[in-house]
């Protein structure tokens, strides 16, 4: 094998027909209006589709707050019930401060009448 050996592409270039310049530029203007009025309605569903998206997230992030504010209710709801436990059991304490108050008070009196 030589310099002289031939080429596997040679004459490939002799070989092709010649292109019509013209033909090949109406092949492309006939594929591209093909295609082109679909894809332009594709465009414009996913562009209204992307706005519906939008649309949505911001009233699921708007729901999704208000959540968030009724369980902060709720929080305090349970902070509220918990202070009113809290709060009957200090009456229940001062209440038997007072009589245990009266009864040593009373003891003192007997103490002293003895």
């Amino acid at each position: 094998v030589g310099p002289s050996a031939a080429s596997p592409d040679e004459g490939v270039v002799e070989d092709l027909p010649l292109i019509d310049e013209k033909a090949v530029e109406q092949l492309a203007e006939g594929l591209i209006s093909h295609y082109l009025p679909d894809l332009q309605r594709s465009k414009s569903a996913l562009q209204e589709l992307t706005q519906n998206q939008v649309v949505l997230l911001e009233t699921l992030e708007q729901e999704i707050s208000k959540f968030k504010e009724c369980n902060s209710i709720v929080d305090i709801n349970a902070l509220f019930s918990e202070a009113k436990h809290y709060h009957s059991k200090l009456v229940n304490i001062r209440n038997e401060m007072m009589m245990l108050h009266e009864k040593t008070s009373k003891l003192k009196v007997s103490g002293i009448n003895i």
